[in-house]
């Protein structure tokens, strides 16, 4: 005999889902662009067709809204459709030419395109942060251009000290309000809003997220 299962969420968990939802469109723009990366937000409208083109880099994509996008090909593929969620990150090699329509709302991504061509070597050290806090950091892939990494903090959690050991660019999906201490001890409190993009050199610190709410980021970390 079959019997229910109740299942129950962390509030935690709860509210994290609902501050990835709740992150507002913003228009395209190119946020950085110097010799090792070009960040650009995407604004992807719905219903609205796109005209073919083709992207010579490969580029890390960081969807800040869900969507269902439809892609057209030039060399004879099929048609494919593809669902997005809200926070989720994607591997995008150059494909050849290619128009993508979207079939629901309209949704930014985030892309980061990669110039460098990246080293074998996997980043690493003492005070790596998958190595000091496999708690709040998991790692979504790595490959010889880059390594992603996912911070999820709970309120008021704390993270040891950790060392960037490189450049990189880390988007925000949701409200940042941390207090931060760099290995001399020196303090400052730092705050992004949902939807936010930085880039950053290498840096050791610990880091407290001071807020009520959970806090969630992706770390693109550019291999050289």
């Amino acid at each position: 005999m079959l019997r229910h299962m109740k299942i129950t969420l962390h509030p935690a968990l709860l509210l994290m889902g609902a501050a990835l939802a709740s992150i507002p469109t913003q228009p395209s723009a190119v946020l950085y662009d110097n010799s090792e990366v070009k960040v650009a937000r995407a604004l992807e409208k719905a219903q609205v067709q796109g005209k073919f083109h083709q992207h010579e880099m490969n580029r890390v994509m960081v969807y800040l809204q869900p969507g269902r996008q439809r892609f057209e090909y030039q060399d004879g593929r099929p048609t494919a459709v593809s669902d997005f969620k809200a926070g989720e990150v994607k591997w995008s090699p150059p494909t050849g030419m290619h128009a993508g329509t979207v079939l629901d709302h309209d949704f930014n991504i985030i892309e980061v395109e990669l110039k460098t061509p990246g080293t074998d070597e996997p980043i690493t050290g003492d005070h790596d942060p998958l190595k000091v806090d496999p708690r709040h950091y998991k790692l979504e892939f790595e490959n010889p251009q880059v390594r992603v990494l996912r911070l999820r903090v709970q309120p008021h959690g704390m993270v040891p000290l950790h060392t960037y050991a490189t450049d990189h660019v880390t988007i925000f999906l949701t409200d940042q309000k941390f207090q931060i201490k760099d290995a001399t001890g020196k303090e400052e409190t730092a705050e992004h809003k949902a939807g936010d993009v930085v880039w950053e050199t290498p840096a050791t610190h610990m880091e407290q997220n001071i807020s009520d709410q959970p806090f969630e980021a992706v770390t693109v970390e550019i291999k050289k």
